[in-house]
């Protein structure tokens, strides 16, 4: 049996079960809205850095997607590109993901109607050193444990909006609930990461914060994946633009009408709160739920 191995345990999230249950109850948030949520809730946007900086986050949105569906046959995880660079979307051939809480099953049946269906390849070793969709499993393990996964790595070109409307439609039916995820981090602003077009301090952070993040989180509040493409590369607001497009675009198909903006935070205030200091750099997350 082929199983991708965790690589960054111990890093973004604990190595050990007990330690990473621990952080996981941490994370949950104490109540998840009971009003407001899409009606029926069929995806999300998910932030990917460490847990101690965005894992309560991502737990809102798994938490509301419980709330709201129940039980889930499986997670379609759409995860940012950092260190692929082709130009079709890539899904992993394992068989099964291990964390320290377990392994779970790959949907092999969905993986092969999505590669019959032309909008994605396999390749495993896209998928190995990639964190965007690993930090996300121990939630669903700990929340949907006999939920199977589908991992797709996706870059930022047109190829996420058919992957999102494909997947989409070949779900539409079935009888299992289907859930799909993408996984972005928003704004990566000042000189650690070469991208300063305000300069640097206080003032330029609120702008990456309250302009730059805004306006990808509008568009994917409006459902609008295409505009939402273009803003990431012009505005440099996301790193996994493809991704939130795909989950945009199978919310669209699925129905969807608008999403729902959970929470939106970036490192420099969980810094400022937790640790009491801040830096020059600072990165954005935000939870949405379609």
């Amino acid at each position: 049996m082929q199983i991708r191995k965790p690589m960054v345990a111990g890093q973004f999230y604990p190595d050990d079960r007990e330690t990473c249950l621990a952080q996981i109850h941490e994370c949950l948030p104490t109540e998840v809205p009971q009003e407001g949520l899409p009606e029926p809730l069929v995806g999300g946007l998910v932030p990917h850095a460490g847990w101690t900086f965005s894992g309560a986050l991502a737990a809102l949105v798994f938490c509301a997607i419980q709330r709201g569906r129940g039980a889930v046959g499986t997670f379609v995880i759409f995860g940012a590109a950092h260190g692929y660079f082709g130009a079709q979307p890539v899904v992993d051939g394992s068989e099964a993901w291990d964390t320290p809480l377990g392994r779970t099953r790959i949907d092999e049946s969905l993986r092969q109607t999505l590669l019959d269906s032309g909008a994605a390849v396999v390749d495993s070793s896209a998928h190995r050193s990639e964190h965007s969709i690993e930090v996300q499993v121990p939630f669903l393990q700990h929340l949907f444990p006999d939920a199977r996964l589908l991992p797709i790595l996706v870059p930022v070109n047109n190829s996420a909006l058919k992957l999102g409307r494909t997947l989409a439609e070949k779900t539409q039916g079935s009888d299992t609930t289907v859930v799909f995820i993408g996984s972005t981090d928003l704004t990566h602003y000042g000189p650690h990461y070469g991208f300063t077009p305000m300069g640097i301090g206080s003032e330029a952070l609120h702008w990456a914060s309250d302009v730059n993040d805004r306006q990808f989180i509008d568009l994917a509040l409006g459902l609008e994946p295409e505009r939402l493409l273009a803003s990431a590369l012009e505005n440099g607001n996301a790193c996994g633009p493809g991704a939130a497009a795909a989950a945009i675009s199978a919310a669209q198909r699925l129905g969807a009408h608008k999403g729902v903006l959970l929470a939106h935070t970036n490192s420099n205030e969980v810094m400022l709160r937790e640790m009491g200091t801040a830096g020059r750099d600072s990165v954005g997350y935000a939870a949405i739920v379609f």
